[in-house]
């Protein structure tokens, strides 16, 4: 290994939705001869194998994740359980510490990647490794809602989220009542033993050698300055790290299903692995599709409290939208739907991940966030980026209707509309600008050379 290339060792929160984007600057930083050892829990293993461009470079080091009373046996990531049990995964995660220690000491890496141990810089910092937090939210987002700032707002109630920190950039950036309580019910919440979520984040960014984002300064440049002035550290950015384009085929099912539609009509709605609506939401939402009189394909996870997909749906619905209607229950593979001709319309829960994924094609968006920071996300793809429509949703609720979703879908795939023309528009320069040649590459050489700055 020559002096100009350092060895990474990468350890995200235990979540596909985190394991994946690590997973993604490691292959960047490989492909220009870094070394990457990368812990993951042994059955995530199999499902990241795939994505691994150098397995020459990344070598997986599987661990086996402690025993907490109240996990399921076996439970190793963020999908094996509920949302509830989030704390329990995060508990044994930081009962690793004793491994990864033995483990930093014996790789001596020049740099360690995390997110959600916040006790991970401390222990670098004792063996001379510098630390980098590897953020997968938007900078806005940690602007929004982690800044210092905040800190001083003690105790920080719902209402202190209704408006940007004093000195957050110009932005549309807003919260309804519900999204007040919501957030800041999530950050005082026990997030692992005796500590808080809102502390866990606040000390990862505090104790962090650098944070480095999935971000680009023409889309959110003055929050990346907003960050790296609050918490008065370098903020290192690895471009908008554009999903490259599966090498598989769609599968056979989907692709005939949907080729028998036109060009731009179907309606694709996806909340990724871990969004579950509750009975009455998740039937607000398809009877908003039946609306629209649109063909659709919604791949949503069956609801709180439902034995299956079917038996949540409303009366009579399956055979009112047959030919043109599929609520499937099970993972589907969004990127290549996303492409397919005659897909006009994403409808996302606004995770990271999908709203990559969906820039990057001709599909328009309906933005429908569920938690944390989706809600930023669409705020920012609403307002600021002006990409995309956000489906309307009660300030003191939080509830969305069947008139509101179709409303929103209407908007975006009517060519005519206004707000159709600026969305699509919009999303069109944005599209050209993320898939330009060059890009990715110019940003992550920076991002390299900003690392090499970090070890002098």
């Amino acid at each position: 290994m020559s002096d100009k290339t350092f060895h990474v060792v990468m350890y995200p929160w235990f979540a596909m939705g985190h394991l994946i984007p690590f997973l993604q600057i490691s292959n960047n930083l490989a492909e220009r001869g870094h070394r990457i050892s990368f812990f993951l829990p042994t059955k995530a293993q199999a499902k990241l194998e795939p994505l691994n461009l150098h397995k020459d470079l990344i070598s997986f080091i599987p661990i086996s994740v402690p025993h907490v009373d109240g996990l399921p046996p076996g439970a190793e990531t963020t999908a094996d359980v509920p949302l509830p049990m989030h704390p329990l995964l995060m508990t044994a995660m930081d009962l690793t510490a004793p491994f990864i220690e033995a483990s930093l000491r014996d790789l001596k890496p020049h740099f360690v990647f995390y997110d959600f141990t916040h006790w991970l810089p401390a222990l670098a910092r004792r063996l001379g490794i510098k630390s980098v937090l590897h953020c997968i939210i938007s900078p806005a987002t940690v602007g929004f809602l982690l800044s210092p700032e905040r800190q001083n707002e003690k105790p920080l109630t719902a209402a202190g989220y209704k408006e940007p920190p004093p000195s957050f950039p110009p932005s549309s950036i807003k919260l309804t009542p519900f999204e007040n309580r919501h957030l800041t019910f999530g950050g005082v919440k026990q997030y692992g033993r005796g500590i808080t979520f809102m502390e866990r984040q606040l000390m990862s960014f505090n104790e962090s050698d650098a944070i480095s984002f999935k971000s680009c300064t023409e889309m959110e440049g003055p929050y990346c300055d907003y960050v790296a002035e609050q918490f008065k550290k370098p903020v290192i950015l690895a471009g908008p790290t554009v999903p490259k384009p599966p090498t598989i085929a769609l599968e056979e099912k989907w692709a005939k299903w949907l080729d028998s539609f036109k060009a731009k009509t179907v309606i694709f709605c996806a909340f990724g692995t871990e969004c579950i609506l509750k009975e009455d939401q998740f039937q607000e939402l398809v009877f908003g599709f039946e609306l629209t009189g649109l063909p659709f394909l919604a791949a949503l996870k069956k609801p709180m409290q439902a034995e299956t997909i079917d038996s949540a749906l409303p009366e009579g619905f399956e055979e009112r939208v047959k030919g043109r209607g599929v609520v499937h229950g099970d993972w589907v593979q969004q990127q290549l739907i996303l492409r397919h001709p005659s897909v006009g319309c994403f409808v996302t829960h606004c995770g990271s991940g999908s709203l990559s994924e969906a820039m990057v094609t001709e599909c328009q968006l309906v933005l429908l966030p569920h938690a944390g920071d989706q809600i930023i996300n669409a705020r920012l793809m609403s307002e600021d980026l002006k990409v995309g429509v956000e489906v309307e949703k009660g300030e003191e609720d939080g509830l969305f209707t069947r008139e509101g979703v179709c409303k929103a879908v209407k908007a975006v795939m009517d060519d005519d509309s206004e707000v159709g023309k600026e969305v699509r528009a919009n999303h069109a320069k944005w599209r050209e600008f993320l898939s330009s040649k060059g890009l990715e590459n110019s940003y992550i050489d920076n991002f390299v050379q900003k690392l090499h700055y970090l070890l002098k």
